[in-house]
């Protein structure tokens, strides 16, 4: 016996009644129940399942095999009793929204291109729709402002099973060859197109269609994409984001693209000028370092790039080891070996043994961290190479 399915008929019901056919433990946990009839909508053509409460236990998921309707609960109930039904509406219907700004984007652009739409996810976060022709970034801008347009027109949604006659006369999209009765969702002249899943009842209730990005995808495109509530809440995130950075860079929020750009442009030049004079100081240190023989230095505030610079202008005159380390006692040190034509890899076996480090490199010259203070990396280099 197939489960009744409410949702067919009357996408908008929240509550119902039914009558449990079955309860049975699942593997995973919980009970799996099977009523007579039912509202939730099971896992199916790229939309979750519903989720809910069911005769005061919780719907988990819902799913389906061989036409009856699975309902995962996490408690039994008991097969012959009357149970109500209440839907999770907000989920239900943010489902609904993204299914059918799916369905208004890909019908713009498959009567723009002729695409098929070869797959079809909706995540906790976005919604992925994959097309067969590659999209370029200007035309997904171009497609947004033509799908809302449908939006904006209130289109009615109507979704039914044709008799053969009229599914035959009917040009529909669909993402496989399919058997049996075809359930159809139509946007009159926005989008016709076979679909087992919910959908608002006019395209005004999608509210907002905000495409994310596109990228080329097995031949074709994939996008990422929001509507309704998501898009609202994605627009958002991304205009306290602009208020931020706005606030920050004192810029007006519609110039904070040039603020940046001129930031940019500054910190270009300080990092120029900055490795210069830093480039000047290695130098410097390193003269002072002649026929040293082996050198260890401590230098507050570099990068590693900074320690590499460093350790190589040593190396290059001092005549033994070089050894620089930069951080500090609390967060650890980051730290460069280098000796002309010497062979390290023994020092530093010992060292990251001995100092909690991690590093490694050529024979002559190495770079890595140590967990240690500052006394200890001393004590170390003091025994064994009398530094």
């Amino acid at each position: 016996m197939k489960t009744e399915r409410i949702f067919e008929a009357d996408v908008s019901s929240q509550e119902f009644t039914a009558a449990v056919l079955s309860c049975a433990p699942r593997k995973k946990g919980g009970y799996e129940v099977v009523l007579d009839r039912t509202a939730f909508f099971p896992e199916g053509g790229g939309q979750p399942g519903d989720r809910g409460t069911l005769g005061g236990v919780t719907v988990t998921d819902t799913h389906e095999r061989d036409g009856v309707i699975l309902h995962y609960t996490d408690g039994p109930l008991e097969p012959g009793a009357a149970v109500t039904g209440t839907l999770d509406w907000a989920f239900r219907f943010d489902n609904m929204q993204n299914h059918s700004g799916e369905h208004l984007l890909t019908g713009v652009i498959h009567r723009k291109t002729g695409c098929n739409n070869v797959g079809f996810h909706m995540g906790a976060d976005t919604i992925t729709v994959d097309l067969d022709v590659e999209i370029t970034p200007e035309e997904l801008a171009e497609y947004e402002v033509e799908a809302n347009r449908v939006v904006w027109q209130d289109i009615p949604c109507r979704a039914w099973y044709p008799e053969a006659a009229e599914l035959t006369a009917l040009e529909y999209r669909s993402k496989k060859a399919l058997e049996g009765p075809v359930r159809l969702v139509s946007f009159p002249g926005a989008d016709l197109c076979a679909c087992c899943g919910t959908h608002v009842t006019s395209s005004g209730q999608v509210g907002l269609i905000k495409l994310i990005s596109v990228q080329k995808f097995r031949g074709g495109s994939r996008i990422e994409m929001l509507s309704g509530r998501r898009a609202l809440a994605y627009v958002h995130a991304i205009e306290a984001q602009n208020h931020a950075v706005s606030v920050a860079l004192s810029a007006k929020p519609m110039e904070t693209a040039k603020a940046v750009e001129r930031l940019k442009a500054e910190n270009a030049r300080l990092t120029y000028r900055t490795v210069a004079l830093e480039t000047e100081s290695f130098a410097r240190i390193a003269a002072s370092c002649a026929g040293a023989g082996n050198v260890i230095r401590f230098e507050e505030g570099l990068t590693a790039d900074g320690v590499r610079k460093l350790a190589v202008a040593i190396m290059e005159q001092c005549g033994g080891v070089a050894a620089v380390f930069s951080g500090d006692d609390s967060q650890g040190y980051k730290y460069a070996l280098g000796q002309t034509g010497g062979d390290l890899r023994g020092l530093v076996k010992e060292l990251n043994r001995a100092l909690s480090g991690r590093g490694g490199g050529k024979p002559f010259f190495v770079q890595g961290s140590v967990a240690a203070r500052r006394g200890e990396i001393e004590e170390f280099f003091a025994a064994r190479l009398g530094m």
